[in-house]
């Protein structure tokens, strides 16, 4: 099954939710793969939200730092509101939807990762996904919060990145893209067409990719180690790259193995 995972930053949302040729693209996605998967993040609604009842603000290498208050916050604004308006936005544009979690059915659990960073963990496939595959069978476009548990039960915040990651892997995916409000990877003053593991090391160690891209490109990396080789990061709708016969080209970049 040729499956694409989409994942969309939440500063990206903004067009997602508004911009109709964002209906026209997943359409696209939809003739081009067997099936369609999206992953949401939610970062500067959170922080909006926990900024307006005074909670603090803190990242920390591009993870949130996550009391219990503030994961009330990530809840209610990633997997409620946020998770809720995509759906919404895609049923209103004849595209089938659901709205999911990583709680659901059981699929994932989140380890804590950094007892720092609070109830930040990185997730971990425990359970069969093939209700995943049903979905995707009945041409149902599962949107995808990363909001996990604990073992213990607790509400986990995920990065999305890091979840697109594992969701992917479980699916055997094809394809992954990573959209955002950033035209690309900057190296060396540029946005580069093609980036491979080695400078991307490299310019994490350098401390030119910084802050949420550490996360989104160590995904990446491990993307291709576990032979997902087809993976593009950019912004806004650049429709070309949704097109399996355009590769390496047009806008954004993208993320290869070292040669």
């Amino acid at each position: 099954m040729k499956i694409a995972v989409l994942k969309i930053s939440g500063k990206a949302l903004n067009d997602v939710l508004n911009e109709e040729s964002w209906i026209a693209t997943i359409k696209m996605l939809q003739k081009t793969y067997d099936g369609v998967v999206i992953v949401h993040g939610a970062g500067r609604t959170i922080s909006e939200w926990s900024s307006a009842l005074g909670l603090e603000v803190k990242f920390h290498q591009g993870q949130r730092v996550t009391t219990a208050n503030v994961m009330e916050v990530v809840t209610a604004v990633q997997a409620g509101v946020l998770n809720a308006k995509i759906v919404s936005r895609l049923i209103t544009g004849e595209i089938n939807a659901v709205g999911l979690t990583g709680i659901d059915r059981n699929s994932f659990v989140a380890e804590n990762i950094n007892a720092d960073l609070g109830y930040v963990g990185v997730p971990k496939q425990v359970n069969s996904i093939n209700w995943i595959t049903e979905l995707l069978n009945n041409k149902v476009v599962p949107v995808f919060s990363s909001v996990c548990r604990d073992s213990k039960g607790n509400l986990m915040n995920v990065n999305a990145d890091y979840f697109t990651e594992v969701l992917a892997t479980s699916l055997q995916a094809d394809s992954v893209f990573f959209v955002s409000d950033v035209k690309g990877v900057k190296l060396n003053g540029s946005f580069q067409p093609l980036i491979d593991q080695a400078k991307i090391r490299q310019g994490i160690d350098e401390g030119e990719i910084t802050d949420g891209m550490i996360p989104k490109l160590n995904s990446c990396i491990e993307l291709l180690n576990k032979g997902i080789n087809k993976i593009w990061i950019g912004a806004n709708n650049p429709e070309e790259i949704f097109n399996e016969n355009e590769c390496k080209n047009g806008s954004g970049t993208w993320v290869v193995q070292s040669a």
